[in-house]
């Protein structure tokens, strides 16, 4: 049976939105043309970077943990790069991950991150259609 999942946005003036589900919240925002470029949150666009940044890392968490793979932390950075003309989508996007721990296996890594791009990443899989999403990864011995 599908889940519904729901969010409930206030727009706050120029162009700041306020979202909410349920007792989690976050503020976006936009810099205006011709201000100076502040922002009182996220812009939409980075929100979305941080939801495939959050859900490939949790997803590489939760196979390397059931791989028995010794991780002490996963880092992710995601880079989009954005066109110039409108609508301003992502054309495409890099994640970077660092895994850290001492005697994790590079291949069951690379293992692990196919499994999150092919089929567990509901993020991922919902971009990969219309965005070239590259993946890669360094093993950290602390």
């Amino acid at each position: 049976m599908p889940t519904e999942l729901s969010v409930h946005a206030v727009h706050r003036g120029g162009m700041r939105i306020d979202a909410a589900a349920g007792e989690h919240a976050l503020e976006m925002d936009y810099p205006m043309p011709g201000g100076d470029g502040a922002c009182a949150g996220l812009t939409p666009l980075q929100v979305l970077l941080a939801g495939l940044a959050g859900c490939s890392g949790n997803t590489l968490a939760l196979v390397l943990g059931r791989m028995q793979q010794p991780v002490e932390a996963i880092e992710v950075d995601a880079r989009g790069r954005r066109r110039d003309e409108h609508p301003t989508v992502l054309t495409d996007i890099a994640l970077e991950f660092v895994v850290r721990g001492r005697g994790v296996d590079p291949a069951a890594v690379g293992r692990a991150l196919a499994m999150a791009e092919e089929q567990l990443c509901p993020v991922w899989a919902m971009l990969k259609p219309g965005v070239a999403i590259s993946a890669a990864f360094t093993v950290v011995e602390d």
